[in-house]
């Protein structure tokens, strides 16, 4: 967003409207999660270039706990001046809001979005010593052995837990939910044919299909992804219009100033584009075309719908 010149010049308009100098201190992005994760990375790789480009820091801030309702508050409470931001994900967005009988907060009236920065496909990942290879193959094991075919999840609010479930009833087989408590644990299950089924994230998979461990049995997108071309999506074959993915992208406290959302959301679409970044994001899938705010806000209202007709559909509820 280019502003004015008086604006850049400061004076008594700029010292009026402080969003015409923004950002003149430190920038807090939080992350509603334990480091390592996806928005965690993401904060990081966006936190990092914003502080480089704006010559000031940006400090990243882990906030973990009660199915990312900790974190997400502090955003929601905090001042809507742009100094305070969420790298929200999938779950503390779309789904908390069905799962959590009272959250605490509504993402669409306490939250602005700001900018989609990555949407990561899942896949649907099982032991190469299964009994089946395929999601035919799967589909016709699961009907003969009802609530014998396992899948893992890390809590019922995550996207993966509630893409088994919709697979499940989109297919109209029965399958056994196992919990863990994180996405590690079910690694080494998986990969020692404890448990049969697993969505995963491209890169946590591709170093054990490279090594013959595991296969991939279906991709949870609507267009097959050019890193598995041979890997049916379920949309394909079981569900049309089936697509459940990992997500992150910036969000704001309600009223903050639409010209501080459209300065972040410029620099940070500018950011994505570089072409390291996006080589490193096309690699994954994960990559996205450069959003509006407005763009952003339509994707996360039909998110919200879609959890919330899968999770009226099954019963699914918080742990």
């Amino acid at each position: 967003m280019l502003l004015p010149l008086f604006a850049l010049s400061g004076g008594a308009w700029g010292a009026a409207n402080p969003e015409s100098v923004y950002p003149s201190k430190p920038i807090t992005i939080v992350v509603p999660y334990p480091p390592g994760g996806q928005g965690d990375v993401m904060a990081r790789l966006v936190g990092e270039r914003l502080g480089t480009a704006w010559k000031q820091p940006v400090i990243v801030e882990n906030r973990p706990g009660a199915s990312a309702v900790i974190g997400t508050k502090r955003v929601v409470e905090a001042a809507p001046d742009g100094y305070t931001l969420l790298m929200g994900q999938t779950g503390e967005i779309a789904v908390n809001a069905s799962v959590i009988r009272q959250p605490g907060y509504d993402p669409t009236s306490d939250l602005e979005p700001v900018v989609l920065v990555a949407n990561a496909p899942l896949l649907l990942a099982a032991p190469a010593t299964a009994g089946f290879s395929d999601l035919a193959g799967l589909l016709k094991h699961a009907k003969s052995r009802p609530g014998k075919i396992s899948y893992a999840s890390t809590g019922n609010a995550t996207p993966g837990r509630l893409a088994s479930a919709a697979l499940a009833l989109a297919a109209g087989v029965e399958l056994l939910n196992v919990p863990y408590k994180s996405a590690g644990q079910v690694m080494t299950d998986l990969l020692g044919n404890h448990i049969d089924l697993f969505f995963v994230s491209t890169s946590a998979f591709r170093p054990h299909v490279e090594s013959g461990k595991l296969r991939p049995v279906a991709v949870a997108t609507l267009e097959r992804l050019s890193a598995f071309p041979d890997t049916p999506t379920i949309a394909e074959q079981v569900q049309p219009g089936f697509s459940y993915t990992l997500w992150a992208g910036l969000f704001a406290p309600k009223g903050t100033p639409a010209a501080v959302i459209e300065r972040i959301n410029h620099e940070v679409n500018r950011i994505m584009a570089q072409p390291d970044i996006r080589e490193r994001l096309d690699t994954d899938g994960s990559a996205v075309a450069a959003n509006s705010p407005q763009e952003f806000a339509q994707f996360v209202k039909k998110e919200i719908s879609k959890y919330s007709d899968l999770v009226r559909a099954t019963g699914i509820q918080a742990e």
